[in-house]
């Protein structure tokens, strides 16, 4: 469950972490399977780019063993605590994330900024052109460990959804269909670092991304992305009323 000190944490930065949130032996069980599926298939190089933006091993991707690190663990009660009890849409499938070594170069800063998801790319299974805000949190599942940055880390700018709150009440979301939108950001990237089993759980309007990894291992992590029951209802009214969704936020800030 989340503390009060954790919703207000999610409130204020727009994540928050759980750690221990996801038992050792579902863990071992969900990177045991992506390393069988990686031996048996492979990864063909022309899939390389849509498997970066959508998922690796996709045959996996609503298998149990995949799931059960989302039902199995600490982060549907979590949820409730953000999204009230019963308004959570069951979770169907994951995404599978990994982030292969590559070369350190002499000039180790990251340059590039995050993005929202649901913005069309022509690789993410949507049309450049095209957006969709079809989920209220992600939930990012750490399967391997990551004691320091710059191992491909998810990474999070945290104040970024209430920055963006306020461009899209003169932008409006429509914004979206042309590419990712560009406005400040008030905090610089966090790199989350921590253990397996760890989850990051994320408001659906954090800019966020990956950071390179310049270490000598593959990260894996599992994306979930899970819905308020009146997300299609709701659709980008969220994205300028941003706790629409959220009544234990709301109940923490008096609303």
């Amino acid at each position: 469950m989340l503390t009060p000190r954790d919703v207000a944490a999610f409130r204020d930065d727009g994540y928050a972490v759980l750690r221990g949130a996801v038992a050792p032996a579902v863990v071992r069980a969900a990177r045991g399977a992506i390393n069988h599926d990686l031996g048996e298939r492979g990864v063909p190089p022309e899939e390389l780019p849509a498997f970066r933006s959508r998922s690796f091993c996709p045959q996996l991707r609503e298998q149990p063993v995949l799931v059960d690190v989302f039902d199995r663990s600490a982060v549907p009660g979590a949820l409730e605590t953000l999204l009230g009890v019963g308004n959570l849409s069951p979770v169907t499938q994951a995404q599978v994330a990994l982030r292969f070594p590559t070369p350190a170069p002499e000039d180790a800063r990251w340059r590039e900024h995050g993005h929202l998801d649901g913005v069309g790319s022509g690789m993410n299974g949507m049309e450049v052109g095209e957006f969709s805000r079809h989920f209220t949190c992600l939930a990012v599942v750490l399967l391997s460990d990551l004691p320091g940055p710059w191992n491909g880390n998810f990474t999070v700018w945290p104040g970024s959804h209430a920055a963006g709150e306020t461009f899209f009440k003169k932008a409006t979301p429509e914004v979206l269909k042309a590419g990712s939108p560009s406005y400040d950001l008030p905090r610089p990237p966090v790199q989350i670092c921590g253990a397996p089993g760890d989850v990051v759980i994320t408001h659906h309007q954090l800019w966020h991304g990956a950071a390179p990894n310049y270490g000598p291992d593959v990260r894996y992590a599992a994306i979930f992305r899970p819905a308020h029951v009146d997300v299609d209802q709701n659709g980008t009214a969220t994205m300028t009323d941003i706790w629409r969704e959220f009544p234990g936020v709301r109940a923490l800030r008096g609303d």
